[in-house]
């Protein structure tokens, strides 16, 4: 009976610490209650505020910026900013100052942490904004970047899409376009083609300069409005007088640039043709002695009669 009595006595015990701290609980639960109804109005209040600006700044920067990734990125922050806002003073206002402390500091230091997890995707998405702010390019252009040239396809935050003319789809990190040069051909509505051409020694400078300028003027793909044709000296090679001539287009994209420079080299080519004008292949002079001035001539009747003399001594 004894040891029943004991445990009736710690049953009986145990139920009432637990109903006291449960009525603790209930008690402070109603005194709360108050404020815990006033932290979800916060909360509430907070979130419409928080929708509202969203819209408003939504429609602002879409007068700016027309990259749809970026709107929603930059819409996004300020709402949970907002959100975030109202969470603390939610907190404060359950008189729970040294959580909101404690989840600040947690903040902080995640927020470190994460910094230099992800410090290259950040970048990426960093530089990603800036270029649908700047707008250095857009879809479609033709652009030349990190050894690579193409069409692009896509203008994300992380990386920009192109095509390339080998029908190779390149993925760039945004950080990659945005920290080195970019060459975008669409920018202007002209491009210059450069053409070299070599004639030979023998042919008259003045003739070819004046042949080559009527040549490339009367083609109907040069722009001859925009800046007149020109025939630059390019010095003087192993076997031939070097010019560059250098006539510009109305069109930027590659395919048309292509067409000018083999259109342009065709007419060279026949016109080079109807005037007896030379085209030389290089020339090479082979000096077969020691001390050179030697010719190949000499140099197998000085090896046959080497070979002779070996003969007769055998």
């Amino acid at each position: 009976m004894n040891e029943l009595d004991n445990q009736l006595d710690l049953l009986h015990k145990g139920y009432k610490a637990l109903s006291t701290k449960l009525l603790g609980w209930f008690e402070i639960l109603v005194s709360m209650l108050p404020n815990f109804l006033l932290a979800i109005i916060v909360l509430i209040v907070f979130y419409f505020l928080a929708k509202t600006i969203k819209i408003g700044i939504n429609r602002a920067l879409s007068r700016w910026v027309d990259n749809k990734n970026v709107l929603e990125l930059a819409t996004q922050i300020i709402f949970y900013s907002i959100m975030l806002v109202g969470t603390f003073v939610a907190l404060g206002v359950l008189n729970l100052d040294k959580t909101v402390t404690s989840l600040l500091a947690g903040a902080g230091v995640i927020g470190l942490a994460l910094s230099f997890a992800f410090q290259d995707l950040a970048t990426n998405f960093i530089s990603g904004i800036f270029i649908a702010v700047q707008k250095p390019l857009q879809i479609n252009d033709l652009i030349q970047t990190n050894d690579y040239i193409g069409y692009v396809k896509k203008i994300g935050l992380r990386a920009i899409d192109i095509e390339s003319f080998d029908g190779q789809y390149v993925i760039i990190p945004s950080k990659e376009v945005f920290q080195n040069p970019l060459l975008n051909y669409n920018r202007l509505n002209h491009r210059r083609v450069n053409v070299p051409v070599g004639i030979s020694y023998g042919d008259d400078i003045e003739k070819v300069e004046k042949l080559l300028y009527e040549t490339i003027r009367a083609l109907e793909i040069t722009r001859n409005d925009f800046t007149d044709v020109r025939i630059d000296f390019d010095g003087f090679g192993d076997s031939s007088v070097n010019f560059i001539v250098r006539f510009w287009i109305d069109k930027c994209h590659q395919p048309a640039y292509h067409r000018a420079y083999t259109r342009a080299g065709i007419a060279i080519k026949k016109a080079f043709d109807a005037h007896d004008i030379t085209i030389p292949f290089p020339i090479r002079t082979l000096d077969f002695g020691i001390k050179g001035g030697e010719n190949l001539t000499q140099q197998i009747a000085i090896l046959d009669k080497l070979d002779k003399m070996d003969n007769n001594k055998n």
